[in-house]
């Protein structure tokens, strides 16, 4: 072969490469934390999605990059960070948390937006019904309010002589409200008294239960929250240094030594959430995606801190329960 029709050939073969790695180019899945990236917990929610996300064919390094950023809880940490991901303008954004939520909005319109761990998504604004939620948002709700009222109830099963509850709650997640209002429906039944607190750093939530704890036949609800998730340990340990019985909303609390929780498994709407930003990289609009909530709430016991207590879970409740840890 002549040097020029090996050259002429080598050019003819070399022009449509440009075009072959576009066509790998990996798709882009942003991700908005609403804890500390050195939170134990996070390595397991993000374990959890990359293999969902894996399950459905989309692997990391290879045909998807997710950028990640941690919020911690902190509101000015959500307006920093959910501009900067619109900035990397990825082809989905997936969300933990209301808050988390309602500052991408503010930034973008287009980008197709999942949530999960959010409550109250349609008075909060976010989406127009659960069936259509219209948008470019969509997702799977924490839980209904009527769950918190469950915490009241099965706080007040494993401490009966209890008579008033401090129900701690982040004044910033509007969602707080609707969780306070349940446990104060259902209180008189119990006869009990509730005390709501706004705490959202651990000086505040300190100095709360240090006062609140002065009073007799006291107990703790801890509703969800980032800042509350942020504090667990020290929520922990000031319930066991006042010896107070205490209900929390997930099951890692008690894991860390919390006395009782009933919530959903946090890991699950990660799983789920994978499901959703699957369908919008294959072509899904998130308008056309109905937002779902749980379908199994998951009751936890730490037996260690209850005999620490001088309290007796009830067998029956321990029968229930999806963990008991001794």
């Amino acid at each position: 072969m002549r040097r020029r029709e090996f050259i002429s050939l080598i050019g003819g073969m070399v022009a449509p490469w440009p075009v072959a790695v576009r066509a790998q180019q990996p798709r882009r899945v942003g991700v908005l934390m609403n804890i500390a990236e050195n939170d134990p917990e996070a390595a397991v929610r993000v374990s959890a999605l990359v293999q969902a996300l894996k399950e459905r064919g989309w692997i990391r390094g290879t045909n998807i990059q997710i950028d990640y950023r941690w919020a911690a809880g902190d509101s000015e940490l959500y307006r920093k960070y959910a501009p900067e991901l619109v900035a990397l303008a990825p082809n989905v954004i997936l969300v933990v948390g209301g808050t988390g939520t309602g500052e991408l909005q503010r930034v973008t319109r287009t980008i197709p937006i999942v949530f999960v761990g959010t409550t109250d998504p349609i008075n909060r604004g976010l989406i127009g019904s659960m069936a259509r939620p219209g948008g470019n948002t969509t997702g799977f709700i924490e839980y209904e309010f009527g769950l918190s009222g469950k915490w009241l109830e099965l706080l007040k099963q494993i401490a009966p002589n209890i008579s008033q509850v401090m129900v701690v709650r982040d004044p910033s997640e509007s969602s707080g409200i609707g969780q306070l209002t349940a446990i104060q429906t259902l209180a008189p039944s119990l006869g009990v008294e509730v005390a709501p607190v706004d705490t959202r750093d651990g000086e505040e939530m300190e100095r709360a239960v240090h006062t609140f704890a002065r009073n007799s036949n006291v107990g703790l609800i801890v509703t969800l929250s980032g800042a509350a998730i942020g504090h667990r340990k020290l929520l922990i340990s000031l319930a066991a240094r006042y010896r107070l019985p205490a209900m929390y909303p997930a099951r890692y609390f008690v894991k860390d030594g919390g006395l009782a929780s009933y919530g959903p498994d946090p890991v699950d709407g990660f799983r789920s959430g994978a499901t959703y930003v699957d369908r919008i990289l294959k072509g899904d609009k998130p308008a056309e995606l109905p937002v779902q909530a749980p379908t199994k709430y998951e009751l936890a016991f730490n037996l260690g801190t209850a005999k620490s207590l001088g309290l007796a879970v009830p067998p029956t409740l321990i029968a229930r329960a999806d963990e008991v840890i001794e």
